[in-house]
């Protein structure tokens, strides 16, 4: 058997939760990173607002999972919202690039009541380093060559929000797609696709004092004929600066989460994740780091801050 064969096989078994029940990559520090799967949220803050994230998945594992996120948004207007997000995922020898554009619209509909719907529209390039793989038999025509295709794709969401309050629903990816079909012996064989997720997010600010807030917020994600996965978080903010948090994926993980506003401008957060699913006894934790930079070009008049 090649090992090749031992390794797919092996990243298959291990990343049962990744490929099966969620193929798109996930996020514990998803309420900082929302516009990467809701197109609604493209244009929410009152700046250009940019971000980038990097995720090591299972660090104890040889060709683990590993997410690289950046995406870009601002509003035009009062309504009007556009932005720009780019997902790079690499498992092993596969990666797979998405690149969006976003488009939102806000309805107002009260007060601080605001209602955005959004889509987005973009292109998943898949690619398929084969030619480097250590074979037993180099001779091998289907190892002779890379892989490397690119799928168009559509998404859309809704992000109903006030200054303290977020409920968002997003499906990034309506179209399906197959990555790799092979006929062999005359048998067709499907190696890998690509299959539409939702993504329910949802988040409340509580003022405990003049100093603190508690940011509690939930995520529920999966693709629609797999199991739900469940996202729970509570994150305390001291004085505008310094925030500290736990989460809870289940029966996948406990993370502690980190973060500070270095200036107005920028922030950085951490988040480790603990693993507690049978993957544990070969796999070592995950670790996030996500950076946050938002450009006024303006002189700061905040309307309504956001603390999402």
């Amino acid at each position: 058997m090649k090992k090749t064969t031992l390794l797919v096989l092996l990243l298959s078994i291990l990343y049962a939760d990744f490929a099966l029940a969620q193929q798109d990559p996930q996020y514990t520090q998803y309420m900082y990173n929302m516009n990467v799967v809701n197109p609604a949220y493209a244009g929410i803050k009152e700046s250009l607002s940019i971000t980038a994230l990097y995720r090591n998945q299972w660090s104890g594992i040889a060709d683990n999972p590993v997410t690289f996120t950046f995406s870009a948004h601002s509003p035009f207007g009062d309504k009007v919202g556009l932005g720009l997000s780019v997902i790079k995922d690499e498992l092993g020898p596969v990666s797979e690039t998405n690149v969006y554009a976003d488009f939102s619209y806000t309805l107002q509909l009260g007060k601080t009541l605001n209602l955005a719907l959004g889509v987005k529209a973009g292109a998943s390039f898949h690619e398929v380093g084969l030619r480097d793989l250590d074979l037993q038999d180099p001779s091998d025509p289907f190892f002779g060559e890379d892989i490397s295709n690119v799928y168009p794709n559509i998404g859309a969401g809704a992000f109903l929000y006030s200054d303290n309050f977020y409920l968002g629903l997003s499906v990034p990816n309506f179209l399906k797609s197959v990555h790799l079909d092979e006929d062999i012996s005359g048998e067709a064989i499907k190696f890998g696709n690509e299959t539409n997720h939702f993504f329910a997010t949802a988040g409340y600010v509580f003022q405990v004092s003049d100093n603190v807030k508690l940011k509690p917020s939930v995520m529920v994600k999966s693709a629609f004929d797999s199991p739900i996965s469940y996202d729970g978080n509570l994150n305390a903010l001291f004085y505008e600066k310094f925030e500290i948090g736990a989460s809870y994926r289940l029966d996948d993980s406990f993370s502690g989460l980190v973060g500070f506003q270095v200036t107005e401008s920028i922030r950085i957060g951490y988040a480790y994740d603990h693993i507690i699913s049978d993957i544990e006894a070969v796999a070592g934790a995950s670790h996030e780091v996500i950076l946050t930079w938002d450009v006024y070009f303006k002189k700061r008049t905040l309307r309504s801050p956001r603390y999402f």
